[in-house]
């Protein structure tokens, strides 16, 4: 598995912080995710053009004592449950912010 992971948040997403933690509601199925303080910050940080491994180190460990290996692995398995939601989009280059999530015909 490359490191080099973009993600960027869906647009067919409710987000609301709560103190540390992040409130995700998907507008297809209505579902609520509720991010701890450290997917938080990964979530908040998905812009679409910053690697997952960047912000990773720059960010996550930077604020949290977690050895850089495990807070990647643990990152990408947090990233790959939100993409199979449809809340994150995932790529192996940056993603234009244009390119949200197509709309889904039912």
């Amino acid at each position: 598995m490359s490191d080099k992971r973009y993600l960027l948040r869906s647009s067919a997403v409710a987000a609301r912080a709560l103190d540390d933690e992040m409130m995700v509601m998907s507008a297809t199925s209505s579902t609520l995710f509720t991010l701890n303080e450290v997917a938080t910050v990964i979530w908040e940080a998905a812009d679409g053009v910053t690697p997952l491994d960047e912000i990773v180190t720059k960010k996550v460990c930077a604020q949290y004592d977690i050895a850089p290996e495990v807070a990647l692995k643990d990152a990408n398995t947090f990233v790959e449950q939100l993409a199979e939601h449809g809340l994150l989009l995932l790529a192996e280059k940056p993603i234009p912010q244009s390119s949200r999530f197509p709309q889904v015909n039912p």
